[in-house]
């Protein structure tokens, strides 16, 4: 995976903050004009709207700090370059063993102790 040139990315982030404000504005205005005519086909297309947005800029910052984004910028200090991290490998989840245990406990594996 290739990462963007920095000025690129930074363009890039600065044009989607620049339409998630002209999106909220625009929603904004329609909520007003919804106000001033008594609509309710305004309102709710000012909130169509506005929800928009908050995907738009949820996206973007899901998106900008992702743990791959800082892999393709070159960070190596983190558990995800690396591949050291947290495992779940010793978590006993209950749908791992089989039902036969209800059944029949003696034919369950032994629990690890603690």
């Amino acid at each position: 995976m290739s990462a963007l040139p920095p000025l690129v990315s930074t363009t890039l982030a600065l044009l989607v903050v620049a339409l998630v404000v002209a999106l909220v504005g625009w929603a904004l205005s329609l909520m007003q004009a919804a106000n001033d005519r008594q609509e309710f086909s305004l309102m709710l297309a000012g909130c169509m709207v506005c929800s928009a947005a908050v995907g738009l800029a949820t996206v973007m910052v899901l998106t900008v700090t992702s743990p791959y984004r800082l892999m393709a910028d070159g960070f190596a200090g983190g558990p995800f370059a690396t591949g050291t991290g947290i495992s779940l490998d010793s978590v006993a989840l209950p749908w791992d063993t089989s039902l036969d245990c209800l059944v029949e406990p003696a034919r369950c594996p032994a629990l690890p102790s603690s």
